[in-house]
């Protein structure tokens, strides 16, 4: 007989946790369908890539793919699964950006730039750093391909504080003779055009996803949706208050020493006021800091602090302040 059995596990007598396993019997394993994708909502998330980068997450509707059919996805490894987004509002600022393109994409020993920094000036891209240990500004116009990826299209390269758009042109020279992209993460140069991968750009989780627009105004925010036919249906909350929020719903989820089966987790802020800071490296500390309820229908509430605000955070600003204060 197939049912499901359930498993409530108190920790420190204020965390508490759900894990579900599913009772299949042996006739039904050759006739078992593929195993259903962990939905996914979000509203109001900043994302840690890393202590300094962060991905701010508007709302975003999706599903966590599991890299391997047999094997759910696991929070505590970030190569288990793929951040698959049906739509989405995802923005970074131009210092989270920059961090970005030094501490990642441009990583390499023998890398041809360095030192970026990202500003906005009138709603147009400026990249300066150093090219080939050359100082170089690049203003630019950014838009999205047809393929989906970023374009960075430049209308003004100086070097040294000197033109050389029209010196370039003239000599028959663009910047993808004169930068070897190859061992670049999410990004290669097509003329003089940068071309950014949103699903490569960033380390693990992965993401996928169809790249619609992007607007650029105090922040790059990327604007995710599914060509053709009709979006994902918003996620009904255990708690309709919630403001800032991970809701996760559906398919089998792990995380820690815990399995949980037709998941229904649905993690809050602890402080309405501010976006929620969330850094998946570091959730546990979040979890342990915070609280956690059981829903009437066997779900989980876990509120926690954000990650600025917990021991492992340093208790630091919002990295927005953070890197103002620091000019």
């Amino acid at each position: 007989m197939s049912g499901r059995l359930g498993l409530r596990v108190c920790h420190a007598g204020t965390l508490w946790a759900l894990a579900s396993a599913e009772v299949i019997p042996a006739a039904g394993f050759a006739q078992r369908e593929a195993p259903a994708q962990v939905q996914v909502q979000m509203r109001n998330v900043d994302f840690h890539v890393d202590p300094t980068i962060v991905l701010r997450i508007h709302h975003l509707r999706g599903e966590l793919r599991r890299a391997a059919p047999e094997h759910p996805a696991f929070l505590d490894d970030k190569l288990s699964f793929t951040m698959g987004i049906d739509s989405a509002r995802i923005g970074i600022t131009p210092a989270g950006l920059s961090d970005l393109l030094n501490h990642y994409t441009f990583a390499y020993p023998g890398s041809p730039l360095r030192k970026l920094e990202i500003t906005i000036e009138k709603g147009h891209l400026r990249q300066h750093g150093l090219m080939h240990g050359i100082s170089f500004t690049v203003l630019g116009d950014l838009s999205v391909t047809p393929d989906g990826e970023l374009r960075l299209h430049p209308i003004s390269i100086k070097a040294v504080g000197v033109k050389v758009g029209g010196l370039m042109k003239f000599l028959g020279l663009h910047l993808n003779k004169l930068v070897n992209t190859s061992k670049a993460r999410g990004v290669r140069i097509e003329g003089d055009d940068f071309l950014l991968s949103p699903a490569q750009l960033v380390p693990p989780p992965r993401i996928e996803g169809r790249l619609g627009s992007v607007q650029v105004d105090s922040e790059i925010v990327q604007i995710f949706h599914r060509p053709g036919g009709q979006p994902a249906k918003p996620l009904a909350l255990p708690d309709p208050k919630a403001e800032n929020y991970m809701f996760f719903r559906g398919g089998t989820l792990r995380f820690g020493k815990l399995t949980m089966a037709d998941t229904d987790l649905l993690i809050m802020d602890a402080d309405a006021h501010d976006r929620f800071d969330f850094f998946l490296d570091h959730y546990n500390e979040q979890l342990v800091a915070g609280y956690s309820r059981n829903t009437a229908d066997h779900g989980l509430i876990v509120t926690m602090p954000d990650y600025r605000k917990t021991a492992a955070g340093g208790n630091v600003p919002p990295p927005t302040v953070a890197r103002k204060a620091a000019r």
